[in-house]
C-alpha cells in the first residue's frame, strides 16, 4: 500500500496576534507547528503501513523551514519526505496550493491512498483536499472519523455529517480527509530523531513538478485575504444569591425574561 500524506507547517494559532491596522497575522516570533489535523493523517498512514506494508510519503508545500516538520515526520516512521518550495509558490490561495500539490503528487508516481488533514488551522477552509482530488480526478471522502476496513483493494471509513455519521466504501485510488482523532500521534525515539537528520528530503520547485508558473502562487490565486479580524467576545455572568428555593425562582425568572421557557 503506497500512501501519500499531505501536511502543512502552520503558526501556533494560540500564540498568533493580529495587527489591528493592517488586519494581518503577526507571524514574527510565533513558533511553527505541525498542523493538528495532519498529525491524525500521519498517524493513520503509519498504522495502515504497519498492517498492510508499503510506503508512506509525506508531501508539503512551504518555505525551506518546513524541513523541520518533515524531519519530525521521518522520525515518526515516514519513509520519504518531499518539500515543494519555490518563490513562485508564495501567496498561493487554496486553488493555487491544490494545483501545485496535485502536480507534486503526480511527480511522485504510483500510489493508492492520499490522506489529508480536514483543514489547516491557519486558514480553516477545508478546501485543499477536495480540490486536489478534483485536479487528479480521484474520488474523495471528507471528514473521516474512523477507518473500519482496508485491504489492497478497497477502504471502508466512517465520516462525520452535520446530523450524524455515514459509512462509505471506495476502491483505490482515493483521497480522504481526516478529522482530529482521539488517538494522539505517536512519539519518536531518541534514535529515530537522530536518524532523521541523516535522511535526505527531496525538494522540488515549479519546474521540477511540471507546473505552469501562471497557475502557482499569487499569480494563480483568484482570491485574496482582504483582512483578518478577531471576533468580539461578549460574556455576562449573573449570580443568583439566597436559598436554594430563591435561586430556583430567580433562575425561572431569568429564562422567562429571555423567552426560553415554553
Amino acid at each position: 500500500m503506497n500512501i501519500v500524506v499531505a501536511m502543512k507547517q502552520v503558526p501556533d494559532t494560540q500564540k498568533v496576534k493580529i495587527d489591528p491596522e493592517r488586519g494581518t497575522l503577526i507571524r514574527k516570533g510565533v513558533p511553527a507547528i505541525m498542523n493538528p489535523f495532519d498529525e491524525s493523517a500521519l498517524e493513520l498512514a503509519l498504522e495502515i503501513k504497519e498492517n498492510l506494508g508499503g510506503k508512506a510519503t509525506v508531501l508539503t508545500m512551504g518555505i525551506p523551514d518546513s524541513e523541520c516538520m518533515l524531519r519530525d515526520a521521518l522520525s515518526l516512521g515516514a519513509d520519504a519526505c518531499v518539500l515543494l518550495t519555490d518563490a513562485g509558490f508564495a501567496g498561493a490561495d487554496t486553488l493555487a496550493t491544490s494545483y501545485a500539490l496535485s502536480r507534486g503528487i503526480e511527480r511522485l508516481g504510483d500510489f493508492e491512498l492520499l490522506i489529508f488533514g480536514k483543514q489547516a488551522i491557519d486558514g480553516d477552509t477545508a478546501q485543499v483536499g477536495p480540490e486536489v482530488a478534483g485536479y487528479l480526478g480521484f474520488p474523495v471522502i471528507t471528514f473521516v472519523t474512523n477507518l473500519l476496513e482496508i485491504d489492497q483493494d478497497h477502504i471502508v471509513v466512517e465520516r462525520m455529517l452535520d446530523n450524524g455519521k455515514e459509512v462509505v466504501r471506495s476502491r483505490f485510488p482515493v483521497l480522504i480527509t481526516v478529522v482530529k482523532a482521539e488517538k494522539r500521534l505517536r512519539m519518536p525515539t531518541i534514535e529515530s530523531i537522530l536518524g532523521s537528520f541523516e535522511r535526505t528530503i527531496v525538494k522540488y520547485g515549479i519546474g521540477d513538478i511540471g507546473a505552469e508558473s501562471e497557475r502557482c502562487g499569487l499569480k494563480g490565486s483568484p482570491t485574496r485575504v482582504k483582512k483578518i479580524l478577531t471576533p468580539k467576545q461578549h460574556s455576562r455572568v449573573r449570580y443568583l444569591e439566597g436559598s436554594t428555593e430563591e435561586k430556583a425562582r430567580g433562575f425561572l425568572e431569568v429564562i422567562r425574561e429571555r423567552g426560553l421557557l415554553l
